[in-house]
């Protein structure tokens, strides 16, 4: 008996077991320290990728990259430029043209407002932020999957050919797909964290009604316009299947067979995201006007699904990369570098007419666009306080004396054109016109004087009021003689 009390007092008298501690390859210091020195291998490649990207897209795509951006900017600075109905209507918000009016603002006061700075820095700024959600999404990727998933997904990234085209581009869906990647990044699957921001929301708001002078709901005034009253329709309207058949296939471009592949082997956390992709698709698809560029912001998450089918492949991986890649390339390079350049081109011409006319004191030029409206940007790529008139084509808001004025000027250019210009005093100095439309008015040209100065490559697609070059038209009328440049 004392044997046991013996050994049941040393028992309580010991000391308490201890575990020892695992060390585990996942939480070690040296993995996070190799996971930390991946990430910034990871941003530094993305930066330096979308810079080049940035200087590699030379064309235009749609008129509000400059027109609901960089020209609202411009006339918030400089106090000239062109704000379009819908900032008449209250349907577009300041928060994002306010970003390029504090560049433009700080150029300004430091003298450097350069038309180069101009058009560049917000570019380079949309190039950065590309790149910040670049990483945030190979980040991502890696905490919620491994290194060899993130590493494809972040492949696929930099090589679509539509987010090469987009993501550098002062849109505001540029700027929402930024904004969705960084959102995957705080959204609350496991493994990652969130944060709530109604804030964000509240300032937006704040901001428009500031510059609007009142009370001002943009996201209310611009559901009710063009969906409640199908404004939006006055653009163009196209099938109920267009996203599935025409706009979806070609925005994800290759990526497609591993986007469809991918979804087959993602695991069950991610169908909310494969249900965002598709509700977003299909909500789109209920309004009448479609454009490529509306579903863009689903396209990071299309990516992380393809990157997930690159990383299973095992036999077909290498060509299947190549082959990506090489697609992906030729796309990016044409429509980047070749396809609708012209409306780019031209403006620099028409900023060195402003520099010639300042340098030789001569009287400032006089410009009119017979372009369909907003073909090319205006102020923001000018800079130059010169007369510019363009044709407007406003929707019809039951405003009274409502009327599309581009929509008369193509039904009878040269009924208009008498009416508008009676006397030679009225005249433009300079007509900028398509090709297409050069034949159609040229007994106006040459009745009046006017010489081709100047002959633009747009597009090898033209299509109706778009032709293949852009021409810029001089009236002499000193001289009966017509001369044609090289094209």
């Amino acid at each position: 008996m004392e044997t046991i009390r013996s050994r049941l007092k040393l028992v309580k008298q010991a000391e308490p077991v201890r575990l020892r501690r695992r060390t585990s390859q996942l939480y070690s210091r040296e993995d996070a320290r190799h996971l930390g020195t991946g990430v910034w291998r990871v941003a530094l490649c993305s930066v330096a990728f979308r810079l080049a990207n940035c200087f590699l897209v030379q064309t235009s795509f749609v008129p509000d990259e400059y027109w609901q951006s960089l020209e609202v900017a411009h006339h918030m600075v400089f106090k000239y430029g062109h704000l379009t109905w819908e900032w008449k209507a209250g349907i577009r918000g300041f928060s994002y043209p306010l970003v390029f009016a504090f560049m433009y603002k700080i150029l300004a006061l430091m003298n450097c407002d350069s038309v180069y700075l101009l058009i560049w820095l917000p570019r380079i700024t949309q190039a950065l932020l590309a790149a910040f959600a670049d990483v945030k999404l190979f980040y991502l990727v890696q905490t919620l999957e491994n290194s060899h998933v993130s590493k494809w997904t972040f492949f696929c990234q930099l090589c679509s050919w539509f987010t090469w085209y987009c993501c550098t581009r002062t849109l505001t869906n540029s700027m929402e797909a930024t904004l969705t990647t960084l959102a995957l990044f705080y959204y609350p699957l496991p493994g990652s964290t969130t944060h709530s921001r109604a804030l964000t929301l509240m300032s937006s708001t704040l901001i428009d009604c500031l510059f609007y002078n009142k009370w001002t709901l943009v996201q209310f005034n611009f559901l009710k316009l063009n969906v409640l009253h199908g404004v939006a329709d006055f653009y163009g309207s196209h099938p109920w299947h267009w996203y599935l058949t025409q706009g979806f296939p070609a925005v994800i471009g290759p990526h497609l067979p591993l986007f469809l592949h991918g979804c087959t082997l993602a695991s069950k956390r991610y169908r909310v995201l494969l249900v965002a992709v598709v509700w977003t698709v299909l909500v789109y698809s209920c309004l009448p006007h479609k454009e490529f560029r509306f579903i863009y912001p689903v396209l990071p998450i299309c990516m992380l699904f393809s990157g997930i089918s690159l990383a299973k492949l095992k036999t077909w991986r290498r060509v299947a990369a190549y082959g990506l890649l090489g697609t992906n390339l030729l796309a990016a390079l044409y429509t980047g570098l070749i396809h609708q350049r012209g409306a780019l081109d031209v403006t620099g011409r028409l900023q060195m007419l402003c520099d010639t006319a300042i340098a030789s004191a001569a009287p400032q030029p006089d410009l009119l666009f017979l372009m369909p409206c907003h073909s090319t940007p205006f102020y923001s790529h000018v800079h130059c306080p010169i007369k510019m008139r363009f044709l407007e084509c406003p929707p019809d808001l039951g405003d009274e004396g409502y009327s599309d004025e581009a929509e008369q000027f193509f039904a009878e250019p040269l009924r208009w054109l008498g009416l508008s210009f009676p006397s030679r005093s009225s005249l433009p100095t300079h007509l900028v016109l398509f090709d297409s439309l050069e034949k159609e008015i040229s007994p106006f040209l040459e009745g009046n004087k006017f010489v081709r100065t100047a002959t633009i490559f747009h597009t090898h697609f033209p299509e109706g009021r778009v032709g293949g070059y852009i021409l810029i038209y001089e009236r002499h009328p000193e001289t009966d003689r017509t001369h044609y440049s090289d094209p």
